[in-house]
């Protein structure tokens, strides 16, 4: 009992002398005075001091309440301090910004400096904020490639605690890259191996693009493009160990380097397929796979077999095959067995598909391009032939396709994402060609009509030989079907004056038609009824000629078929085309004959930069009843047949010399383009052909000295194309190594063209 009243008495001292000390560090505050604040009210302040009137507060309290306020942004100063029992609060508030501006900006808008920033008009003015913006600045021009630029931010005072806050910008020059050097380079050069890279050293001649400033991302990129060339020339072990850019002291230029470890070259061992797909033709793929036992192993080919495969089991009806390559490496003796195995892939079906990013563009053209549907049998190889469509059709700057995981395992959901682009063009164009002289037009093209897909297009042209105006309309899914049907109204005069003596005009329209047989072949259908003027016939013109004086119908119906397997429409590397083309002319009108034309061209990669392309061009036209006029028959030079001028071959008059045409001609091309030394972003490369061919055969029933000789010519001659920014530009140079006698010669041959 002694013990507990003696516990108990000293937990009171405890408690008695715990509020003695507590009392006299808290004290009551019974009111909050502010002071010093103009803009700001009071109520604000005292909302974020966290000191209630009426209760203790302790200078722990107090300390909170000041930290507090800082903390507000609002004020540059803060004070606190008692009063008796009034807590007084005394604040300098952070002026206002009145207006926000950039000055010495010329490369970057305003706009995206604006974007960049946190502050503005009616912002509350911080030197924390300020120097925050400062480096949000110099990055914009870091990530542009300008790392000398300056940024200083200048206060101007105002009335009423506001400030006019502006940036004064120094941008200085492109930060490029003064040197590129690679460490651990055996097999290939430093030179090579730049070559390969997106990045490229500063030069002069630079200045159309922007390679040689520095990109971190593309940087970064450079060192996938390096481990991708290695793989494609045999170099399975190479590792890119670094890829680093280094700013010089005076801050204008980078030193990058790179660094790698190549490894041994591998030669492809034995090829084969293994399938555990029950009923697949497996010796029948085999002849798909383009890779030779003892060739340099090269990952491309890897891929492009498997893409090969996918595609041919897709069109054997096989929708569900897996196939992935293993490889087996012999590192003694440096071969690469490659098998693909093919194997029973997840049974997957297309749910959906959804669309995003078309503002303009109607669902309905985006979906019309897909070879799949929804509930079909998913395809990759369907897929890829769906994303070239759509970016083929030159409405969108960029096409993203994604696969997500639909409602169930085997369902999925194919995301298409498109980024448009302008479709409509108001254009002029400016050229030069041994053809045509001074060429010039002005056309007004909507490539998609009310989003519908549909191109309209009206045009007028001017050059040295021919005036052309021309309205047409295409339509490329006619009653919502695979159908293209468009329809050209025109008026076009030729001068021929230099080598027939005569003026030549049409006038008419055109009804086309054309749809699809299979998956690269087209048949196209067109209608034409169209008058021809052969007028300005010369005094000295050739009888043949001057019998034909006057005006013609011509109504005729013809029809392509269009075989076309080429990687690419606008610049071809690989694949074929065929088109082979039929007019019948005698339905009404004063004109009867039957044109047949054969065009077929195939490109062959050498090598990575090096095409080999090889076409053949020929015709034929046969009068029904009927004698083939002038304007009727095909002519043979210039662009068509490198070194004779335009019309250059053929049959002649003896006495005018002029141009009579032919009914026969033939041309066969084979040319080799190859780059000639300069970067590759310059888009120069070099060429050399050599051509022959004939043309021969006139059935007029006047008589005149006549020179028909069905011969062959044959011509040889370099070249240069360059794809500038001003427009393709090309120069030839071409000698006619077996010509007959009246036949006309030309060596230079070059064209110029730009539109804006």
């Amino acid at each position: 009992m002694l013990a507990t009243h003696y516990f108990a008495s000293v937990l009171a001292g405890i408690l008695f002398f715990g509020a003695l000390a507590h009392s006299a560090a808290a004290q009551v505050v019974d009111r909050i005075e502010v002071s010093g604040n103009e803009r700001v009210e009071d109520g604000t302040v005292t909302s974020y001091i966290p000191i209630i009137p009426g209760s203790f507060a302790t200078d722990a309290d107090v300390d909170r309440a000041l930290k507090a306020l800082f903390s507000t942004g609002l004020f540059s100063d803060v004070s606190l301090r008692r009063e008796g029992t009034t807590l007084v609060v005394s604040v300098v508030e952070n002026p206002l910004i009145n207006q926000l501006a950039f000055e010495g900006n010329g490369k970057i808008a305003t706009e995206l400096l604006e974007a960049e920033v946190q502050l503005g008009p009616r912002i509350v003015f911080t030197r924390t904020r300020v120097q925050s913006d400062v480096q949000r600045l110099l990055q914009v021009y870091r990530r542009s490639g300008r790392f000398a630029a300056t940024v200083e931010p200048k206060v101007i005072q105002l009335e009423q605690n506001r400030v006019d806050l502006v940036f004064e910008i120094n941008e200085g020059p492109m930060t490029g890259i003064r040197r590129i050097d690679f460490i651990g380079n055996q097999a290939f050069s430093d030179s090579r191996l730049r070559g390969e890279i997106a990045t490229k050293e500063m030069r002069f001649y630079r200045f159309l693009t922007s390679n040689d400033t520095y990109d971190p991302d593309r940087i970064t990129f450079d060192g996938e493009l390096l481990r991708r060339f290695y793989l494609r020339e045999g170099y399975a072990d190479i590792r890119v160990v670094s890829v680093n850019a280094d700013l010089s002291p005076d801050r204008k230029g980078f030193f990058m380097t790179i660094a790698m470890e190549e490894g041994e070259r591998f030669r492809v061992g034995d090829v084969s397929i293994d399938s555990t797909v029950r009923g697949l033709p497996q010796g029948q793929l085999t002849s798909v796979v383009e890779i030779l036992s003892g060739e340099v192993y090269n990952a491309d080919k890897v891929e492009l077999a498997i893409e090969d495969l996918s595609t041919s089991v897709g069109e054997l009806g096989y929708a569900f095959v897996d196939i992935r390559p293993r490889l087996k490496i012999d590192r003694e003796a440096n071969v690469i067995d490659i098998n693909f195995e093919m194997n029973e892939g997840p049974r997957v079906y297309i749910e959906r598909i959804d669309i995003t990013g078309n503002v303009r563009t109607l669902d309905k053209v985006i979906r019309r391009q897909f070879k799949l549907a929804e509930g079909d049998a998913f395809n990759s190889a369907k897929v890829q032939t769906s994303i070239r469509n759509l970016k083929g059709l030159g409405f969108f700057r960029d096409v993203q396709v994604s696969r997500e995981l639909g409602s169930a395992p085997d369902r999925s959901v194919i995301k298409v994402n498109v980024e448009e682009q302008s479709t409509g063009e108001l254009s002029f164009g400016l050229g030069f060609s041994t053809d045509d002289g001074p060429t010039g037009d002005i056309a007004i093209v909507e490539r998609n009509l009310l989003g519908k897909g549909q191109a309209l297009r009206a045009a007028f042209t001017l050059s040295g030989q021919t005036q052309e105006i021309n309205l047409s309309f295409t339509d490329p899914a006619f009653l919502e079907r695979n159908i293209l049907a468009g329809f050209d109204v025109f008026r076009q005069t030729i001068s021929r004056q230099s080598e027939s003596s005569y003026d030549a005009k049409e006038l008419g329209f055109a009804l086309r038609f054309g749809y699809p047989l299979t998956e690269n072949l087209r048949q196209n259908l067109k209608y034409t009824l169209r008058q021809d003027t052969i007028q300005n016939v010369a005094s000295t013109v050739s009888p043949l000629i001057a019998q034909q004086a006057g005006t013609a119908i011509t109504s005729s119906l013809s029809h392509m078929l269009d075989y076309d397997l080429r990687n690419d429409i606008q610049n071809p590397t690989e694949g074929y085309r065929l088109a082979i083309e039929q007019v019948l002319s005698g339905f009404g009108g004063s004109k009867r004959y039957l044109k047949n034309t054969i065009n077929y061209e195939t490109y062959y990669p050498l090598r990575e930069d090096i095409v080999a392309f090889i076409g053949v061009n020929q015709g034929f036209i046969a009068g029904i009843g009927k004698d083939v006029g002038i304007s009727d028959r095909f002519f043979i030079g210039g662009s068509k047949f490198r070194g004779f001028k335009s019309a250059g071959i053929g049959p002649r008059d003896k006495t005018s010399g002029d141009a009579l045409g032919g009914n026969v001609f033939y041309v066969g091309t084979a040319e080799i383009s190859f780059p000639i030394g300069l970067p590759q972003g310059l888009g120069v490369s070099g060429i050399a052909f050599t051509q022959a061919g004939s043309l021969a055969g006139i059935d007029e029933t006047a008589t005149a000295p006549l020179f028909d000789v069905g011969s062959v010519r044959v011509s040889t001659g370099v070249g240069v194309a360059w794809k500038s920014p001003f427009g393709p530009f090309r120069f030839d140079y071409a000698t006619a190594l077996r010509k007959e006698y009246l036949d006309e010669t030309q060596t230079i041959f070059f064209s110029f063209g730009t539109r804006f």
